[in-house]
């Protein structure tokens, strides 16, 4: 068996996939499709929107964006940004993470939102060159993903020193 270095293993990774009625909203798509092929040939409608709902609700999953912490380094989607430059996360679910998400948002802030996904972190970025000067992110592990970051802002104090 092989050890990974703690640097390459990820603290935290979530795939931030659609809901379980996202997903049937998604797949409803098919039947749709189908009916616009039903007036060709019966047989050839039911392939077609069987294929097309598979297709959309395997994209729908495999697109979906990773949120990550690996090593010293969060990942948000395809934004990524050190340790070093993240103040203490907050995390939110239930009323707060949608105030958060709604009249609360920060409005000079980087924001990766999922509709679905109740809980939320913010990050406040201490970079005074970084426009940005927060980061909302949703997650279904709010508290994990807060540890997480916590986690990687002590190994990068650690390598600073």
């Amino acid at each position: 068996m092989q050890n990974t270095p703690l640097e390459t293993r990820d603290v935290h990774r979530e795939r931030l996939s659609p809901s379980l009625w996202m997903l049937i909203t998604i797949a409803l798509m098919g039947p749709m499709a189908s009916l616009v092929f039903l007036p060709v040939a019966a047989s050839l409608a039911g392939v077609i929107g069987a294929v097309v709902s598979l297709v959309l609700v395997t994209a729908s999953i495999l697109l979906a964006p990773v949120v990550r912490v690996n090593g010293t380094t969060l990942y948000a989607g395809r934004a990524h940004i050190d340790a070093r430059w993240l103040g203490e996360p907050e995390h939110f679910t239930g009323q707060d993470a949608r105030d958060r998400r709604g009249r609360d948002i920060a409005h000079d802030g980087w924001h990766l939102i999922r509709g679905g996904i109740d809980g939320l972190v913010v990050v406040p970025i201490t970079d005074p060159a970084d426009p940005m000067r927060s980061w909302t992110i949703s997650t279904r592990m709010p508290d994990r993903l807060a540890a997480a970051i916590r986690t990687a802002r002590a190994a990068a104090a650690a390598s600073d020193d």
